[in-house]
């Protein structure tokens, strides 16, 4: 129980695993198409997985896919370890909201909606649309080195605001979501939590984030992670401090979505390495919770490579793309799709007994009386 009333411990109660009996079922199904097994490599764990997330046989081919970018600031970044100049998320949001960055093209492309969250921009809200800033929690955060990034107030209200969110999408009738995050300092704070999780040393999770950095600013990024590593072990026993004391709001209200988007059986494909940070946070919540969540890519960051394997997820692409923005679940999104139209409208192979006894008996007498021919005729011929 966190000081601010929100009982983490619900979730381990309320979160249930997609079912096996449905997932076996539709592995069942799979076998009756005729396809030689293993033809369609991993659609059919994804189509099996989309069965017993679904709570039905066989899958309803994904009709209302949703990308959702949660965006947030972080102090940390004022020290020069990013190659993004700090503050500048809005900048970002203000790309995709224009539909010019990576993360909107995609989106477009693959006609799903795209919706972005702000939980902490270090700008004006009036200067974004009200629908994105209307869960804002705070400007900015604090630097996750030498202070916490929240109060306890405030990670409450962020991870509430994420709940809210899923509630929203899962109301509205989405049945698959694609998360990822906008920010600036993000993967920092994303180390912080994978290193504490994880208990490795900052160094081992470092990595040269979305927009590569050089090798001063890598030091920096993990002279960072090392300092805001020995602030967080001291509060790993309770999830909600840790993400106040160096996740910030944006993460923050990434972890409660997670959560609360398997409380609503609604799958989720993740995105980078901060994705990949809240899933682990939220897997120590509720440990059943990872079974709703798909990789969507390899980002290359140790941190992420780290972190799923401590979920036993793997990704689905690894193309190396490392621009972030939900590009690389976004990316994985078509995958998901294939996977559910061909579990779904794959027709079964109808059995029939009668007719192949039959048939096997014609073939039978055929080789016999081929094999009688044969010897006469060789008698014949003797």
């Amino acid at each position: 129980m966190s000081d601010g009333g929100l009982n983490l411990d619900d979730f381990g109660d309320l979160i249930e695993r997609p079912s096996v009996r449905l997932r076996r079922k539709a592995e069942e199904r799979r076998t009756r198409t005729g396809l030689p097994p293993k033809a369609l490599g991993r659609l059919d764990t994804i189509g099996a997985w989309l069965a017993a997330a679904q709570g039905h046989v066989p899958v309803t081919p994904v009709a209302r896919p949703r990308a959702i970018l949660f965006a947030g600031d972080h102090g940390v970044a004022s020290l020069g370890v990013s190659a993004r100049p700090a503050g500048g998320t809005a900048a970002l949001v203000r790309a995709v909201l224009d539909g010019g960055s990576p993360a909107a093209v995609l989106a477009r492309h693959a006609g799903v909606p795209l919706r972005v969250v702000d939980l902490s921009l270090d700008c004006p809200p009036e200067e974004l649309p009200e629908e994105v800033t209307r869960h804002r929690v705070r400007r900015g955060s604090g630097r996750l080195d030498i202070e916490d990034a929240l109060t306890a107030e405030e990670a409450e209200q962020a991870f509430r605001a994420g709940m809210a969110v899923a509630d929203e999408e899962a109301d509205a009738g989405t049945d698959l979501l694609v998360l990822g995050d906008l920010s600036v300092g993000g993967t920092t704070a994303a180390g912080v939590l994978i290193a504490a999780m994880c208990g490795t040393d900052a160094s081992v999770v470092t990595g040269r984030g979305g927009v590569r950095i050089d090798d001063l600013a890598w030091m920096r990024k993990c002279a960072a992670i090392r300092d805001g590593l020995r602030r967080a072990r001291p509060v790993l026993g309770d999830q909600l401090k840790l993400l106040a004391a160096v996740g910030g709001a944006d993460l923050t209200a990434m972890t409660g979505f997670l959560l609360q988007c398997a409380v609503r059986r609604t799958p989720v494909i993740l995105d980078g390495v901060v994705s990949a940070a809240c899933a682990l946070v939220a897997q120590r919540i509720a440990f059943r919770a990872p079974d709703w969540w798909l990789a969507g890519q390899a980002s290359g960051e140790p941190g992420q490579a780290k972190a799923l394997d401590r979920m036993a997820l793997e990704p689905l692409l690894d193309h190396g793309v490392t621009v972030g923005e939900g590009s690389g679940a976004l990316l994985a999104l078509p995958l998901v799709l294939a996977a559910g139209a061909l579990a779904a409208e794959l027709p079964e192979r109808p059995e029939r007994p009668d007719e192949d006894a039959a048939e096997a008996a014609g073939a039978a007498e055929a080789a016999e009386s081929e094999s009688a021919d044969h010897s006469a005729a060789v008698a014949e011929a003797t």
